[in-house]
């Protein structure tokens, strides 16, 4: 069946008192300096254009030339390479009366076009113009914060779940990526969306090395031009590509070892678990720039050995009974990434741009279950199992820009395929007491991802306009075959086929606007979805679902320069968090015998409102960034525990639970102390609310839960200092304190993890080497407590999170 969404206005909420600690953190790396900015203009006299004029751009404070330029046989002229300031535009030609302008360079767009400059013969001086510039940086508009990671010595040789977790505002849970106490996060890959990280969810990014990244960029605050979902933010991942002209290249190997102690033993009667893990990751980029040119290519291969997962849970039913279990899952994963392209420029205004990337991850699981009863006296079962899983994602992306006379005015026009296969195979077998079976099933998943763009964007006097169109066609057929043995627990009439299939066409607008004193941002994105999700007739519980939608996804920003180095910001934001095909599928997943998880067809997509105010003050050597905001979610997607009479099965399913509420207080200090060392503390404080809600659950035979009131306030802060001793060393810590949060019915523990790392440059700079640990102390591991309707659970996992690298990285 097939429902219309309608939009529904969410309001302010009173946002409630919170006391916050003041306790820091950090992020390890440098935010970008300077903005590059152009300023183009075209002179004229009444008679038409001028050729050859003079432009001279001076500082307002003492008349020092800082750049200039002559305009062309058409009277365009173009001064890069501008810093934000305050300055005079002085435009001189024999027999003309000399042109002054005051120069107002701001912080939001990269070119400034100052129009028509007409010289005249007479005393008349034109009036006084304004400009506006911007690199998209924290220090401008504060939506974005860009973190480069080849200064990231704690985390080298690592992967990008690893590098991100040490950002400002940033954690990670159960392998996904949250920002701000949310994981409804879009991960990007030079801007663009792919299946290698996900659509809309995140996938694989612990096995993504860190090696192929230049730099990642974490939006708080996405402007109209981004896709609407990803309520808590968009983390976009930029990989590597030179520019400098000739051959050139970097290469790299990183091995280490993890899992060196044993946090928590086995439970009696299953095989050991993973120690002295080996982790190896080499690493190659090679990039070719002559006139017109550019060719880059870049690999990267990562072998990991892997405790994957060593949970205990402690289960206690309403009638008395206790099961004791533990999940161990010791992990092999190879995985190989190939990224190559080239940039064609036949001429100043015209770019064509190719590039393709292959990536094969193949993961091998060998788990133990075993399930005890209160005193550990008596194994109930043991489920062993063997996963074989292979993931292929192909992607294509074709860009052609053209470049209009006026710098910065363009159009760009891009066209994306991404193919991804999801090939599983589990094997199990289910041991009791009487008996023996072996069982099986086998996933297969291809998604098929076409997205075509059209981007226009144009310099104005004192802003710029730009705007847009985006369509996605994504299909992804799945099958599922379950193999029953003896006595099977598997529910086969629940496998099949399914067919997702996605339209999404978008139309966005943005305009912004700075003078000296003020700044004004705002954008509307409209987007139709129509989501088609058939299912196997035959199902035992689900039938064909799906959704439809127009909805308006609207954002503003103001800014205030209080003075030249503070600014404060206020932003609303409306997005989407669209169900993820994963969240929607049909079929019951066994990775746990007892806990089973399933997805919801009739899952809806979760609306939500973001007020955020931002303020920044900037000196000499660091700066403060402090930011309150408040986010309100109708139709919160989560995940509900629940069992059915005459059952001690738990089934997880996919919910729209009811509203839900972050609130919160982000604070950001940098500062170099002394050129040898500087110092980066970051906190952040939040209130977690979810009202009152019922759901029914449909599987496996309908029932109902229904959850009270959660709230909790909670914080989370990071510290980062970087030694910068003689001889070219530098030593790096940071330390990670996560304080108890609210998870889906019940909480999550408090967690503290402290990285180290030390590099050395060597071979006059063009070589380095380095040694780092992550979890020095061994101090993480997750601890949560869930409460059902006819029981509650505890859980600890002590899975592998300790490792140390040793690495070398030479560039030529």
């Amino acid at each position: 069946m097939k429902h219309e969404l309608s939009a529904k206005r969410n309001g302010f909420y009173k946002i409630p008192h919170l006391i916050f600690f003041l306790t820091f953190i950090f992020l390890f790396t440098q935010i970008s300096g300077q903005a590059d900015i152009s300023i183009s203009g075209q002179v004229k006299d009444k008679n038409g254009v001028l050729a050859y004029v003079n432009v001279a751009l001076k500082k307002e404070s003492d008349s020092s030339l800082v750049a200039g330029s002559i305009s062309n046989e058409e009277g365009r002229f173009v001064i890069s390479k501008v810093v934000p300031g305050k300055y005079i535009l002085e435009t001189s030609f024999i027999a003309y009366q000399t042109n002054k302008q005051s120069l107002f360079i701001g912080t939001l767009n990269k070119f400034y076009d100052v129009g028509v400059i007409t010289l005249l013969d007479d005393a008349n001086v034109l009036s006084e113009i304004e400009v506006s510039a911007k690199q998209d940086e924290v220090t401008g508009k504060m939506d974005k914060k860009v973190f480069t990671l080849e200064n990231n010595v704690s985390q080298q040789g690592g992967t990008i779940l690893q590098a991100i977790q040490n950002l400002p505002g940033v954690t990670t849970q159960d392998g996904k990526v949250q920002i701000r106490g949310s994981d409804k996060v879009v991960v990007l890959i030079d801007g663009k969306q792919t299946a290698l990280t996900g659509f809309g969810n995140q996938t694989s990014l612990d096995n993504i090395p860190a090696s192929a990244i230049d730099k990642i960029e974490i939006i708080n605050n996405p402007s109209a031009k981004y896709d609407a979902n990803g309520t808590a933010g968009i983390i976009n991942i930029i990989y590597k590509k030179n520019k400098q002209e000739g051959f050139n290249g970097k290469v790299g190997l990183a091995g280490g070892l993890g899992a060196l102690w044993i946090k928590k033993d086995n439970l009696p009667g299953i095989r050991p678990q993973y120690q002295n893990t080996p982790k190896v990751n080499p690493s190659l980029s090679l990039n070719y720039r002559k006139n017109k040119l550019n060719i880059f290519a870049q690999g990267d291969y990562l072998l990991t050995h892997t405790l994957n997962k060593n949970e205990f849970v402690d289960r206690y039913y309403n009638d008395g009974q206790v099961i004791r279990q533990q999940t161990k899952r010791n992990r092999n994963t190879t995985i190989g990434t190939a990224k190559a392209g080239f940039d064609w420029m036949p001429n100043e205004f015209n770019q064509f741009s190719l590039s393709a990337l292959y990536s094969s991850e193949h993961i091998l699981d060998n788990g133990d279950e075993p399930f005890y009863n209160r005193d550990l006296s008596d194994q109930q079962r043991l489920w062993k199992f063997l996963e074989d899983e292979l993931k292929t994602t192909v992607t294509a992306s074709g860009t052609y820009v053209h470049k209009y006379k006026q710098p910065g005015h363009h159009l760009s026009l891009g066209l994306n395929y991404t193919f991804h296969r999801e090939d599983e195979k589990y094997n199990f077998t289910n041991i009791l007491p009487s008996y023996s079976g072996f069982d099986a099933f086998k996933l297969l998943s291809d998604e098929h991802v076409t997205d075509f763009t059209m981007d226009y964007v144009k310099p104005l006097k004192y802003g710029r306009v730009e705007g847009g169109v985006k369509f996605r066609y994504r299909n992804i057929p799945t099958n599922m075959q379950f193999i029953p043995g003896l006595n099977s627990p598997l529910d086969t009439n629940a496998g099949g086929w399914a067919n997702y299939e996605e339209t999404i066409p978008a139309l966005y607008g943005n305009y912004v606007l700075e003078n000296k004193k003020f700044e004004l941002e705002a954008g509307l994105r409209i987007e139709y979805v129509n989501v088609n999700y058939e299912v196997n007739p035959n199902h035992n519980t689900y039938k064909s679902n799906g959704y439809n939608y127009t909805q308006p996804f609207p954002n503003v920003r103001l800014g205030y320069k209080i003075t030249s180095n503070s600014k404060i910001s206020a932003f609303y934001n409306r997005r989407v968090d669209r169900p993820n095909e994963v969240d929607i599928r049909i079929f019951p997943k066994y990775d746990d015998a007892e806990i089973i998880k399933v997805g919801n067809p009739a899952l809806n997509p979760q609306f939500t409102n973001l007020y955020e105010l931002g303020y920044k003050k900037s000196w000499k050597n660091g700066y403060v960034y402090a930011a309150a905001y408040h986010r309100s979610a109708q139709g919160t997607i989560t995940r509900i525990a629940s069992t059915i009479p005459g059952s001690t099965l738990i089934y997880s399913i996919m919910q729209n639970a009811n509203k839900s509420y972050n609130t919160g207080l982000e604070l950001l200090l940098s500062q170099d102390i002394k050129k040898w060392f500087s110092f980066n503390v970051n906190f952040n404080g939040y209130q977690n609310i979810i009202d009152p809600f019922t759901v029914e659950n449909k599987y496996p035979v309908v029932n109902t839960f229904t959850a009270e009131k959660q709230s909790v306030i909670s914080y989370n802060a990071k510290f980062n200092g970087i030694v910068h001793l003689k001889n070219k060393w530098d030593v790096q810590l940071a330390a990670i304190y996560l304080a108890p949060d609210l998870i889906p019915q019940g909480k999550i523990n408090t967690r503290f993890s402290l990285d180290i790392g030390v590099k050395k440059q060597i071979q006059k700079g063009k070589g380095e080497v380095f040694l780092n640990a992550t979890d020095l102390l061994n101090t993480m591991q997750i601890k949560k407590e869930i409460q059902g309707k006819d029981f509650k659970y505890y859980s600890a996992d002590y899975y592998e999170t300790q490792v140390v690298r040793i690495g070398y990285n030479y560039k030529f």
